[in-house]
């Protein structure tokens, strides 16, 4: 019996959500999908929120992903972006947690040195490791997608040596991991 599992990896974002799905057959990789959910010709950041969920729940209702790896916002100089990027990885969490789907999630330093082996790559050199990695012809124009897809395979390499990023399990474990995020 064959050891098969899909990982949804998401790249999170209220202007563009990058997405990559990939299946693991025992212990190898295949593409099953990357893409991206644009946002940019909304203006109302509440319907991008709605939007960023329903697409979520969309893919895992269509994949069925047994995990889902999302990459964490990364600590920026401008707070609203920040707080904007934090909302949208948050809704696209609670999607995967409404289906109890384990969510793990990885800092873009960790994600991409997992990829390429240095933390400090650039999204390009990514997206090169990923192109080359599964014989992708073209690259997306938007690197998005591709940081979606990074989030997953980094998961991949990471499973059995978890080490230091957050995993969740459900809504409650969530709560507990983050009680310093409680109002």
């Amino acid at each position: 019996m064959s050891n098969e599992k899909i990982i949804l990896g998401i790249d999170p974002g209220t202007t563009i959500m990058g997405f990559g799905l990939i299946r693991v057959v025992n212990k190898k990789m295949e593409l099953i999908q990357m893409n991206e959910l644009n946002l940019t010709k909304y203006k109302d950041h509440y319907l991008k929120l709605k939007l960023v969920f329903e697409r979520t729940i969309e893919l895992i209702d269509s994949y069925s992903p047994d995990e889902i790896a999302i990459e964490a916002p990364f600590f920026g100089k401008n707070v609203q972006s920040m707080l904007k990027l934090g909302r949208a990885q948050g809704v696209a969490m609670i999607a995967g947690l409404s289906r109890e789907i384990p969510i793990t999630e990885y800092s873009p330093k960790k994600i991409k040195k997992s990829i390429t082996g240095n933390g400090n790559a650039s999204k390009e050199q990514v997206a090169k490791m990923l192109q080359n990695l599964f014989k992708i012809e073209n690259l997306p124009k938007n690197l998005d997608a591709t940081d979606g897809l990074a989030a997953a395979v980094c998961h991949f390499y990471n499973e059995g040596n978890f080490s230091g990023d957050k995993k969740y399990s459900s809504w409650s474990s969530y709560v507990s991991k983050n009680k310093d995020k409680l109002v």
